[in-house]
């Protein structure tokens, strides 16, 4: 039987924000954007009461809190954190599967003669972690990672809750259908019609009835109401893509207006890519307009390059095509990763001419960050020339 803990930091940019900002601890405060058109990044345990949660529209989030306090988002600080929490998992197990900047699956089954039960070895993850770091943390064990996430959500804030073996269906029992993985508003709507509200309902009924009604997730639901789920954690999931996007307070028209957003972007994905060592030929470039219509465009590259301005010359090319002239809210740059490494000829070619000028230039960023030095259109403009990594985990370095 596996031993599974799923983490998760508690309002983790939030808590970030309250730990290196002694005023506002203990206070309500919202990490968000734009009053009129940003989304709730983050909300502190202080604001939930009044019903704030992410990815709320702030206009909102403000008319239920007035009273909030709110914080730009500094995303370079909680990468930085996050960086530093999964440093401390990797003390009991390299077998760790990064959900996001704030989350993560631990097998631990081969950590238990080292450091003790399932449980201790959580305890011990979720004290390291506000003995060094200053945050909280909460966590789910069981044996598989359905049952671990679901405990890791009751169990907060900063708490942990171990569900056994023999525990799992009893567990399950009473909470809603919703909970089940994969089952969204149409599923919910549609096992509810058929008097199924709980995952004990779910899990009383024969696998076949359920496949009869909802197709072939009838018995995958089945499963996961009995406790069954087989996915294994994996490991070091490669990014497939590394990107960078705003969204601008008021819309933007004319490529004059979207350059310098564009050319930031282009050398924060830039920055990126060779801080993981790695070059990208596929360069995409996402639009969204003021009616919140999506478009995306790309273009492959003839040889791989990890070059900013490469990338922002590219990108202006996809930009003066598909801008059609109407006002723009979003845009975004971002590259694809391959999965495969290109193949190295017999002769190494001879570096670009920008990499020298590249490496000094991470250089300076790295001692004096991002702002340190940067283009006259961005320096000159709203434009944020910074590593903002979102939800996103950090690219990870090519294995040797």
């Amino acid at each position: 039987m596996r031993a599974i803990i799923h983490v998760d930091m508690d309002a983790f940019y939030a808590s970030v924000e309250q730990r290196d900002n002694p005023a506002l601890r203990g206070k309500p405060i919202i990490v968000g954007g734009h009053a009129q058109r940003g989304v709730v990044v983050a909300a502190s345990y202080e604001v939930r009461p009044f019903g704030v949660r992410s990815a709320m529209p702030m206009a909102r989030a403000l008319k239920a809190a007035p009273h909030a306090i709110v914080v730009k988002p500094r995303f370079s600080a909680y990468a930085e954190a996050s960086e530093q929490v999964f440093s401390i998992f990797e003390r009991y197990t390299p077998l760790i599967e990064p959900l996001s900047l704030d989350e993560a699956f631990l097998d631990v089954t081969a950590s238990v003669g080292l450091f003790g039960s399932p449980a201790e070895i959580a305890r011990r993850i979720r004290k390291e972690i506000a003995d060094e770091l200053s945050l909280p943390a909460s966590a789910g064990i069981a044996p598989v990672k359905f049952v671990a996430k679901i405990a890791s959500d009751l169990a907060k804030p900063n708490g942990q809750r171990e569900v056994r073996p023999e525990e799992m269906v009893a567990f399950l029992a009473a909470l809603p259908v919703s909970r089940l993985w994969g089952v969204g508003p149409k599923t919910e709507e549609a096992l509810k019609l058929a008097g199924l509200r709980t995952i004990g309902d779910v899990a009383a009924r024969e696998p076949e009835w359920l496949e009869e009604r909802l197709g072939s997730s009838g018995r995958h639901l089945w499963e996961l109401s009995q406790g069954i789920d087989s996915r294994e954690v994996v490991p070091d999931r490669a990014a497939k893509s590394v990107g960078a996007e705003d969204t601008f307070e008021e819309d933007l028209t004319g490529v004059d207006a979207l350059k310098p957003h564009v050319h930031s972007q282009a050398l924060r994905v830039a920055r990126r890519l060779r801080r993981a060592g790695v070059k990208s030929r596929v360069v995409q470039l996402k639009l969204k307009f003021a009616d919140f219509t999506l478009i995306t465009r790309r273009t492959t590259l003839r040889e791989a390059t990890d070059d900013g301005q490469t990338l922002y010359r590219t990108a202006l090319e996809l930009l003066e095509r598909s801008h059609e002239g109407k006002p723009i809210r979003l845009t975004g740059v971002s590259v694809q990763l391959d999965e495969v490494p290109p193949q190295l000829g017999l002769f190494p070619a001879a570096p670009p001419r920008t990499a020298k000028l590249n490496a000094a230039l991470d250089k300076i960023a790295e001692r004096f960050g991002s702002k340190a030095i940067t283009t006259a259109d961005i320096a000159g403009s709203e434009a944020t020339d910074s590593d903002e990594h979102r939800s996103e985990r950090p690219v990870e370095k090519p294995k040797r």
